[in-house]
């Protein structure tokens, strides 16, 4: 296999010098959905030396027109996105490590991947985002933002210490509107944000900060429109999360909501206040006629005309209710806490 990057080799912006940094370095993807699934696809073939994956939730039929990792099978037994994502990644490239953490994008999970010379946000939630933007600039850690839904997409590469950060950018940009719950999406869309995040991800691991675009860009696939646009000057000296006296409000898990109304289906992600073992034995032997499905994962219960997928962190998403006060009565009333 010693072509496997010959073509890398070739291109003038990486060489073999950029190669061997990239077999260096270690990327940490919040979120295996559908950018997620991309970027991790990308840069496991280009030989980055290691690849964290961060994602909570797990594969469905839904999922499949555009998250490029998965199959039916990985939707027919409910595999943990992080989990099938590492599997198929090792079939693709076995040089690079591949390491899955099934749970939360929290405090403590983020900083059990460090060091981290990139974060990758392939999120569908605002919290969480926002919650990276500050362990980034924490941490000094340059992260790539993407998000899209229905044929529009926006992109920014964030560098602490140099840019403005998300925050920054609040006030001015709108960044949290519609969901794919809402207005649906396409997998094209995902597949043109994915790759202006992969190639900012190529020139940062391979240390061409030159060459980085600039720019926070944002274009509709639909309607042939296409933006590219300087914030420099939103930088804020005042900025919570990257000004001068930064509190980084968003680590603080009492900014973060304990429930989300999940992106493309009718369901609600119920978090335990604290972090918690759930014994699927116990819970099997109470509800054991309501048992649907299970495997080293998660248990599936059919409760009261809800669908309950259980993770053995505590994590609960209802499937069936989009009202979150309905759904933290559901949990409290089956799963306790």
């Amino acid at each position: 296999m010693d072509d496997r990057y010959s073509r890398q080799h070739l291109f003038y912006g990486i060489g073999k010098t950029g190669q061997k940094l990239l077999s260096t370095k270690h990327v940490v993807i919040i979120g295996a959905g559908a950018l997620g699934s991309a970027a991790a696809e990308t840069l496991v073939r280009a030989g980055v030396g290691r690849v964290t994956i961060v994602d909570r939730d797990f594969v469905e039929y839904s999922n499949l027109h555009r998250q490029v990792l998965y199959t039916e099978r990985d939707a027919e037994n409910k595999m943990p996105k992080a989990e099938a994502a590492k599997e198929k990644l090792q079939k693709i490239n076995s040089e690079p490590i591949v390491h899955a953490i099934v749970g939360e994008a929290d405090v403590a999970t983020l900083e059990a991947t460090l060091p981290a010379d990139l974060i990758i946000d392939a999120l569908d939630n605002f919290d969480t985002r926002m919650l990276i933007n500050d362990f980034s600039q924490k941490h000094r850690i340059p992260w790539i933002h993407g998000a899209c839904v229905g044929s529009y997409g926006i992109t920014y590469t964030v560098l602490p210490g140099e840019t403005p950060c998300l925050h920054c950018l609040m006030e001015t940009i709108p960044l949290d509107g519609e969901t794919c719950d809402t207005a649906g999406i396409i997998a094209p869309t995902v597949q043109m944000v994915s790759s202006y995040q992969a190639v900012e991800a190529l020139k940062l691991l391979t240390e061409n900060k030159e060459s980085l675009r600039g720019t926070l860009l944002s274009f509709d696939l639909w309607q042939n429109e296409f933006s590219s646009i300087r914030v420099d000057k939103l930088k804020r000296k005042d900025c919570p999360s990257c000004g001068e006296n930064a509190t980084y409000p968003y680590l603080t898990y009492e900014n973060r909501s304990r429930m989300e109304v999940l992106c493309g289906r009718d369901a609600v992600q119920v978090r335990p206040a604290k972090q918690q073992y759930i014994s699927f034995d116990e819970l099997k032997s109470r509800y054991k006629e309501h048992v649907q499905q299970e495997n080293h994962f998660l248990l599936v219960l059919q409760l009261e005309g809800k669908r309950f997928v259980i993770f053995q962190d505590g994590r609960t998403i209802i499937h069936g209710e989009s009202d979150k006060k309905k759904a933290r009565s559901l949990y409290q009333k089956y799963i306790g806490g």
